[in-house]
C-alpha cells in the first residue's frame, strides 16, 4: 500500500519514538513533540506503539491511497474529511483505495497525528523513521508530491480509546542543574507570572516572552549535555523549553526541567498563548 501526498501543508514530518541513545554521538532523539496524542493515533489503528506516522503542524495535509485502510487522526482540534465528507477526530476511519483524506486549519492545537494501519514503512536511519528538524537525520521531510510506503497492519482497529492526556495545565518544573546561577527567588519567580509563546517556537525548542529570570553569574558556562525539557535562559533572558529536536549539548544555564508528562502540552501551544509553571 502507498500513500500519495497531494499537499503536504506548512511542515509534515514522519515521526517514531526516536531514537534516544545516541545524544552521546551529536545525534538528537526526535520523535513526535504530542507524544500522547501520536501513540492514541497508532492505537485506535491496531498499530504498535513505535510504529511511524505522520506529524502535521498547522494542518492542510491532503492524501490519498491506492488500497482502502485503516486511519486516525489526532491531536490539535483540526476538521477531517474523506472525499468531502467531515469524518471525526480520535477515532479509527476508513479511507478507501482512492480516497482523499484531508485535514483543515486547527482551531486548537498546532500538530495533528495521522496514523495509517501498518504504519509508514520508510527507511529508518540509526534505528529510527523519526525526522530531525535539527540536523535533518532521518527521512527527509514530507513535501507536495511525496510517497509514502505503509507496512502490514498489525491488528484491527480500536473501537473506542483515552481521548486524551488530562485537562492541560500549568506545566510541572523541578530545580534545573544551574539554578544557583540565578537569584535565590528564580524558580518561584517564573512560577508567580505567566509566559506567552513566541512566534520562533519550533520542534527545537518552545520560546517564551515574559519575565526575564534574574542571574547572579555572568560567566560562560562551557557546553554541557541538555535534556529534553530543560529550561534553558539564554543572553536575551527569556526562558527556552527544549523539545524533541534540541541539541545534545548547550552552553546556556538551565534553570528548571519541564516533568515529562506536561510536554505534551508544549507541542501544542499556539503563538501568543500563555503558559504558567508550578513547582512540583
Amino acid at each position: 500500500m502507498t500513500l500519495w501526498v497531494e499537499e503536504a501543508g506548512a511542515l509534515t514530518t514522519v515521526q517514531d519514538r526516536g531514537r534516544a541513545g545516541l545524544a552521546h554521538l551529536g545525534v538528537p532523539r526526535a520523535g513526535p513533540l504530542d507524544r500522547p496524542a501520536a501513540e492514541l493515533a497508532n492505537r485506535l489503528v491496531g498499530n504498535r506503539p513505535d510504529a511511524a506516522l505522520l506529524e502535521v503542524t498547522w494542518g492542510g495535509l491532503e492524501l490519498r491511497t491506492d488500497a482502502g485502510a485503516w486511519v486516525a487522526v489526532t491531536g490539535a482540534t483540526v476538521a477531517v474529511d474523506v472525499d468531502g465528507v467531515g469524518r471525526g477526530c480520535g477515532r479509527a476511519e476508513w479511507l478507501p483505495a482512492g480516497g482523499r483524506l484531508r485535514l483543515r486549519t486547527p482551531s486548537s492545537g498546532v500538530r495533528s497525528y495521522v496514523a495509517v494501519a501498518g504504519g509508514l514503512d520508510v527507511a529508518p536511519v540509526l534505528g529510527s523513521r523519526a525526522t530531525d528538524t535539527l540536523a535533518w537525520v532521518g527521512p527527509p521531510r514530507v513535501m507536495d508530491g511525496a510517497t509514502l510506503p505503509v507496512g502490514t497492519p498489525a491488528g484491527p482497529p480500536a473501537a473506542l480509546d483515552t481521548p486524551r492526556p488530562p485537562t492541560p495545565g500549568p506545566l510541572r518544573i523541578s530545580p534545573g542543574p544551574r539554578a544557583d546561577w540565578f537569584a535565590a527567588d528564580a524558580v518561584a519567580r517564573l512560577c508567580a507570572a505567566p509566559y506567552a509563546v513566541g512566534e520562533a517556537s519550533n520542534r527545537v525548542g518552545l520560546r517564551l516572552e515574559g519575565e526575564r529570570p534574574v542571574r547572579v553569574r555572568d560567566d560562560e558556562l562551557p557546553s554541557e549535555g541538555m535534556v529534553l525539557g530543560a529550561v534553558q535562559v539564554p543572553p536575551d533572558g527569556q526562558p527556552v523549553v527544549l523539545l524533541a529536536d534540541h541539541p545534545p549539548t548547550g552552553g546556556y544555564p538551565v534553570l528548571a526541567v519541564v516533568h515529562p508528562d506536561d510536554l505534551w502540552q508544549c507541542g501544542q501551544a499556539r503563538p501568543g498563548e500563555e503558559l504558567r509553571f508550578v513547582r512540583g
